[in-house]
């Protein structure tokens, strides 16, 4: 294996060819069906699956098909199959839905406007997840070139990771039998804390989600009137939400919702807070005065990865305060959001949630609890030696660096599907995602240095692989 013709390869590929396909990926605004909800006469999610289809056919990688799966009343599906040396198989994950625009973005960029500005590509998607869907196909060229044998390749691109993967269990049953089983599985909708390393995620935290209701008046009164007299629908809240946090030290406090975390996850956290160091906390842009929870770095990469925390991430039934008048308001409305660690069951404890929220009731208020968004977190296998060298050896070939096994805070709950589907697979959460990626924010960018060392690296695992699986 060549490195510096492998990185020569990449680096002309992605500037000749990726990036002018991926800048019209990120003009499509194939935003996920939620935040579209006319989806599919607006056609957005399908041109962005036959823009990449009709790309990757147009690469003449020698066997490929490329396909667009619908199913009935589900998003459309691009499945891809390379064949290979041998019939071992490698899976490489990725999405192609998008969230919406939001506002902030800095003069001269947009959502739906691509702009190349130094090493960076700006714009929806490019770095969530776009890439991912061309990346594979680099590899595969840059391995074809120096005839480097590869087992076979099979890429699942979905549409509804941004709201959950509703429709992905639907498309894995039915293209099951195509996919095969798979040695390694490989997502690319990940990253890491810097730029100087290949970042591999260990583990991803889950969500149970859900709508809390607090109903005390049939209309709204006059404060003068009705305070000191009728209970406040907030004051009733607060004091549920009580129940659930403690809200001193943010403890959630339902054991249902509490892991003993691996001692082999402890060491690697420890590991990734150093290499991290205090940039974990301020690249979050505190206001003046404020700061994180700890100053323990150790503690705050374990809270952001293995502990259960809550987010309010909405309200009903609050008046802005230009539109607030004196008013004893009748009800109030929470969206709730809770991080849980890998390993918890999200329907156990959304039904205990629901239960400890609604039970007992202060002051006889009408109290009730939706159940939102449920997904499992997930713990990676333990990891090969094989694949452990691999990672180490191409991180710092095309780093330098040694590479950095973390938690991850976020869900991706189809790699939790994925393992339960294929438990005796190898798996890979990684990708090109640092500073300043600002996924489902203003001034979304992919940084294309790090997508093209991302790119190597990903070519010398399937060469490894390749090597592991013919040495048996």
């Amino acid at each position: 294996m060549d490195t510096n013709k492998i990185m020569h390869f990449v680096s002309n590929y992605w500037d000749d060819e990726i990036i002018p396909v991926l800048s019209k990926f990120i003009e499509i605004p194939s935003k996920s069906p939620p935040f579209d909800v006319n989806w599919q006469t607006n056609g957005h999610i399908k041109s962005a699956a036959n823009l990449i289809k009709h790309w990757a056919e147009s690469q003449k990688v020698p066997g490929l098909k490329a396909e667009v799966v619908e199913l009935e009343d589900r998003t459309p599906f691009v499945f891809i199959e390379i064949p290979g040396d041998s019939d071992r198989t490698v899976v490489f994950y990725g999405h192609i839905d998008k969230m919406p625009e939001t506002e902030g973005w800095r003069e001269g960029l947009g959502p739906w406007t691509p702009v190349l500005d130094g090493n960076k590509l700006y714009g929806r998607g490019g770095v969530d997840d776009g890439y991912a869907a061309f990346t594979p196909i680099a590899v595969v060229k840059a391995m074809q070139a120096q005839k480097m044998p590869h087992g076979r390749i099979v890429m699942i691109l979905e549409a509804t990771e941004e709201c959950g993967s509703i429709d992905f269990a639907a498309y894995l049953d039915f293209l099951m039998h195509r996919i095969g089983n798979p040695d390694l599985l490989v997502f690319l909708d990940g990253g890491g804390e810097n730029y100087d390393q290949i970042w591999c995620v260990n583990s991803l935290r889950g969500i149970v989600s859900g709508t809390l209701k607090v109903e005390v008046l049939q209309n709204g009164t006059h404060s003068g009137v009705g305070s000191g007299i009728a209970p406040s629908c907030f004051r009733i809240a607060r004091q549920l939400l009580s129940r659930i946090e403690d809200e001193k030290t943010g403890k959630f406090l339902l054991p249902e919702f509490w892991v003993k975390i691996p001692e082999e996850r402890r060491k690697q956290n420890k590991a990734a807070a150093h290499v991290i160091g205090t940039e974990l906390y301020s690249s979050m842009r505190f206001v003046k005065g404020a700061g994180p929870v700890t100053d323990d770095l150790e503690e705050l990469i374990l809270n952001q990865n293995w502990r259960p925390y809550m987010t309010i991430i909405g309200a009903g039934g609050l008046p802005s305060p230009k539109d607030a008048g004196n008013v004893l308001l009748p009800s109030v409305t929470l969206q709730i959001s809770i991080r849980i660690p890998p390993m918890v069951d999200p329907n156990v404890a959304s039904e205990v949630l629901k239960k400890v929220l609604e039970s007992d009731p202060p002051y006889g208020a009408n109290v009730s609890f939706t159940m939102g968004q449920r997904a499992p977190g997930w713990n990676s296998p333990t990891a090969q030696p094989w694949l452990e060298h691999a990672l180490e050896k191409a991180s710092h070939i095309y780093y330098g660096n040694p590479p950095v096994y973390k938690g991850e805070g976020g869900a991706i709950g189809v790699v939790q599907l994925l393992n339960d589907k294929f438990p005796n697979a190898q798996f890979i959460v990684t990708g090109a995602s640092g500073p300043g990626s600002n996924a489902h924010v203003p001034n979304e960018s992919l940084d294309i240095p790090m997508v093209k060392k991302v790119t190597c690296c990903m070519v010398n695992l399937l060469a490894e692989h390749f090597a592991h699986v013919h040495k048996k």
